[in-house]
């Protein structure tokens, strides 16, 4: 339930809440105040986070660098390279002239809508002739490529018929094919070895299913898995889609894709137990070993084996059905032993929620009784809701939870026992990541966090916090000394270390 509902999105109002904060004139020149280390924290010259030998998880794309969808890989545990900055600056912003905004409507009101919302994350790209590209959904209803060092566009941008609210995901296989959803229905297969941006193929949300609940937008950014496209829909239906990569005689790339399968998100116990039909997939499908892991905003954690379908057959196997009581809009996360770690939000205030908790450790390998472990987080944070709109983060031994309420925990991953507890503004529904022993975070007052959380064995230090205009409900991108950023506001952010320390 994202911009296209009339609650549960921070309004207009929310998005320039830390205005007054910040002095006039510095947010009419670059929009955001900046804490350097060791101010606020207690800590002088706070050095950069030691070595550490968290083994980081492997992306997506293999054949060439960079962050290709949401969380980097099947398993949405990749977050990107370092270093991280650690006196950053705001090195560009896009655009310099105007805003990214444009009117939508929700319900029957039309309301103007600006930035990068939530599930949001810029997709980066190292090119082959060099440098490196951003790419991003705007609320203005446009997806940008742009350059990672100067915040030009490197193309025109790909225009669709609403809000770009979600995640999109760049093939990672090496084909120029770029993978869109929008507010407008329609999830688009894009070639970008044109002049511009060419839309080869899309589907719609509304007309593509026989049981279409809730509405047609899509929000999670799709996944590529063997020449096969995974993706939820707020229809409330996964797609397996077989794509049919090519390049044609004159060497520009092709795709025939064909719906090999449309699994519903929902089953009759669930509609009946609820008593509604609102059961959106949200979020951004992981995918482990053959089977696609995804939950709706019905709280049903679901894995479907699809081994059969990526062989070319026709068979699939639901080898889970979880029901956590509400909405799980976060993306599921798989650690490198196939547990799943899900975040819930707390918002139909039913005994099952209650009972479960709203952050989890589930073993799929045990689908009559996964839990593992789970925390209470009911506290209320985000327009009369609690619990978590954050895909959670894992660092080596730990996995990092974020509440709507503005907690940070940092937590032990075999155990569940809460090693360590920040706190950043509320509501806080951003997703954070972890690079070099570095996370980081934003919160809906416009500030953007860092901690060294390179030694789980003591409370991680603040690093560095800097302050934008509007809500950051994105997730960063990390690539290499640069941080990649929109915020509610109405821009995107270049954001490293002064150039030549200056």
């Amino acid at each position: 339930m994202r911009p296209s509902d009339a609650v549960r999105r921070p309004s207009r109002r929310t998005v320039g809440i830390a205005a007054g904060v910040v002095s006039a004139l510095l947010v009419a020149a670059v929009g955001f105040a900046l804490v350097r280390r060791g101010e606020d924290t207690g800590r002088t010259g706070a050095a950069p986070p030691a070595p550490v030998s968290v083994r980081s998880p492997k992306p997506a794309n293999r054949s060439f660098e960079g962050v290709t969808t949401f969380r980097g890989n099947a398993t949405r545990s990749y977050y990107g390279e370092g270093p991280v900055p650690l006196d950053p600056v705001v090195r560009w912003q896009h655009p310099e002239d105007g805003k990214l905004c444009s009117d939508s409507i929700v319900g029957v009101d039309v309301s103007e809508w600006c930035g990068t919302g939530w599930t949001g994350q810029p997709t980066v790209v190292e090119l082959p002739e060099g440098g490196v590209e951003v790419r991003e959904g705007a609320y203005d209803g446009n997806y940008h490529f742009i350059d990672g060092e100067t915040g030009k566009a490197v193309r025109p941008p790909l225009v669709t018929l609403d809000l770009a609210k979600g995640s999109a995901t760049t093939d990672p296989d090496g084909f120029p094919l770029f993978y869109a959803g929008s507010r407008d229905g329609h999830l688009r297969v894009v070639a970008l070895d044109r002049a511009e941006p060419e839309t080869l193929w899309s589907i719609d949300g509304a007309t593509s299913v026989p049981r279409p609940l809730r509405n047609d937008d899509w929000d999670g950014a799709p996944l590529v898995v063997r020449d096969h496209l995974l993706a939820g829909g707020e229809n409330g239906w996964l797609y397996v889609i077989r794509l049919n990569r090519r390049f044609d005689a004159s060497g520009s790339v092709t795709a025939d894709p064909t719906v090999v399968a449309t699994i519903p998100g929902f089953d009759d116990e669930l509609l009946r137990v609820l008593g509604d039909h609102e059961v959106s997939i949200e979020n951004s499908v992981a995918f482990r070993k053959g089977v696609v892991y995804f939950a709706n905003s019905g709280g049903l954690v679901q894995g479907w084996d699809i081994r059969d379908l990526l062989a070319g057959g026709t068979d699939v196997e639901r080898v889970l059905r979880f029901w956590v009581g509400d909405d799980v809009d976060a993306s599921i996360v798989i650690d490198g032993q196939g547990s799943l770690y899900v975040a819930a939000e707390y918002q139909r205030f039913n005994e099952r929620s209650r009972e479960v908790g709203q952050l989890l450790k589930l073993d799929p390998s045990r689908p009559d009784d996964p839990v593992v472990w789970s925390i209470d987080a009911r506290e209320i944070g985000f327009e009369g809701a609690g619990g978590s709109w954050s895909t959670p983060a894992l660092y080596g031994d730990v996995v990092f939870f974020t509440t709507a309420a503005g907690r940070v925990l940092e937590v032990d991953r075999d155990t569940g026992t809460v090693l360590h507890e920040m706190h950043v503004g509320a509501p806080s529904i951003a997703s954070p990541v972890v690079v070099d022993g570095v996370l980081i975070l934003g919160d809906c007052l416009g500030d953007l966090y860092a901690w060294d959380v390179s030694d789980p064995s003591v409370g991680p230090p603040l690093l560095w916090k800097m302050r934008f205009e509007g809500c950051i409900e994105s997730t960063p991108a990390v690539w290499k000394g640069w941080l990649y950023l929109g915020t509610r506001e109405g821009y995107l952010y270049g954001i490293a270390d002064a150039e030549d320390g200056g």
